[in-house]
């Protein structure tokens, strides 16, 4: 008779599967690395490390994990269809990207985008950020939220739930809004066009927010995967001033730029107002907000302090 073997019980159990960087990184084993350093360097932002090696040891095997999972739901819907004995209608595959402001999560979107299209099943993927659907500054204004730009409460939480709702119908064609980084604002009759791609990402700080009541539907139950991308608070605060910094010699200096007031500050000046407002705004936001969807992600990456990721968690099935 064989021996059954037992889970060990002074484990904590966990939804989730742990892996090390060296042991998620041998899962590049023999893939092709498809970007060029050049590419790489064009999608990484403002204080990012990106690489070459982060590229190939961590995003290629989620880019490939993701397309497995595309195929894979791609294949059940074409089953599901014969069952019903339905016309099969393809819906599109839509990944959300959480995490914090600074962590990283707009270049890791970006390069999602790039990776996934390389693959044969998910040619066509689009990327749609969620600031886009931010309240137009006067609006905020009006509800007296302009300090709480980011914060849950400062979506137009309708308006994104009918554009996902939309896109995981089938609809031939989305529109969703467009924010300028450079105005601070939505761009009146701007719009961003999704018309049925292979795969939707869609990046922003409160994707997996839970639903305010609850009989409401969540913008996470629309998506088919999520990414959430850790990282201690320290760390990230660190990230974020010097992102200012670096924006300050950048952005912030073109006249058009909402903050262009701040181009001129000398260092000290810089720093110290860029850690008011992640002491008064972000981190708040961070805490209360964005750290306690960490749970619902289907994926998490936790980055140490030079960027890197460190160890991968992956929801089991």
């Amino acid at each position: 008779m064989d021996a059954v073997t037992t889970a060990d019980p002074t484990l904590p159990l966990s939804p989730y599967r742990e892996i090390g960087r060296a042991e998620w990184a041998r899962l590049a084993k023999g893939l092709d690395q498809p970007l060029s350093e050049t590419e790489v360097v064009e999608l990484r932002g403002i204080g990012d490390r990106l690489d070459l090696t982060e590229v190939r040891e961590v995003y290629l095997p989620l880019s490939r994990l993701l397309s497995l999972y595309a195929s894979a739901t791609k294949r059940l819907g074409a089953a599901t269809s014969a069952f019903l004995e339905e016309e099969d209608v393809t819906t599109p595959f839509v990944v959300g990207v959480a995490g914090s402001v600074a962590v990283g999560k707009s270049t890791i979107a970006r390069l999602l985008r790039e990776l996934m299209s390389r693959w044969p099943g998910t040619p066509r993927v689009e990327l749609v950020t969620t600031d886009g659907f931010l309240y137009p500054n006067a609006e905020l204004e009006r509800r007296g939220l302009m300090d709480r730009k980011g914060f849950p409460e400062s979506y137009d939480r309708r308006a994104l739930l009918e554009f996902l709702t939309e896109v995981k119908s089938g609809a031939a064609e989305v529109r969703a809004p467009f924010y300028s980084h450079m105005r601070y604002d939505i761009v009146p009759d701007a719009r961003v066009v999704v018309r049925r791609p292979d795969v939707v990402i869609v990046e922003g700080l409160n994707v997996l927010q839970p639903p305010p009541a609850p009989n409401d539907v969540a913008v996470s139950d629309l998506f088919d995967f999520s990414v959430y991308v850790d990282a201690d608070p320290s760390h990230i605060e660190k990230w974020y001033v010097d992102r200012f910094l670096a924006l300050r010699q950048g952005a912030f200096a073109n006249p058009s730029s909402y903050f262009n007031v701040f181009a001129q500050l000398t260092d000290a000046e810089a720093e110290t107002t860029a850690l008011g407002y992640w002491r008064d705004i972000n981190m708040p936001n961070l805490i209360e907000n964005v750290m306690p969807t960490r749970h619902r992600a289907t994926l998490v990456l936790n980055k140490g302090i030079d960027h890197n990721v460190e160890s991968v968690l992956l929801r089991k099935l």
